[in-house]
């Protein structure tokens, strides 16, 4: 087997793998991001009095569901 075959190889075997891990590596951190959201109730409650509102459950709640919407929708493209 000549060196370049072994080169053109271990290059499509590098890239492969890269690919491979990108999409691996993506998967797990939409999984773990569903499981464990970024921002929970309390932090929602937190930081809206720290904006000088007094926080309602009913704006929480409101505010919670808008942000889980959002992240249930796939960005759509935009058509010209």
């Amino acid at each position: 087997m000549s060196t370049i075959w072994i080169v053109v190889i271990a290059l499509v075997a590098l890239i492969a793998g890269l690919a491979l891990g990108f999409f691996i590596a993506r998967k797990y951190m939409m999984d773990y991001l569903k499981k464990n959201p970024p921002i929970n109730e309390q932090m929602l409650r937190t930081l809206m009095m720290q904006m000088g509102q007094k926080p309602s459950q009913k704006k929480i709640n409101q505010m919670m569901r808008s942000m889980n919407d959002q992240q249930e929708k796939k960005p759509e493209k935009k058509k010209k």
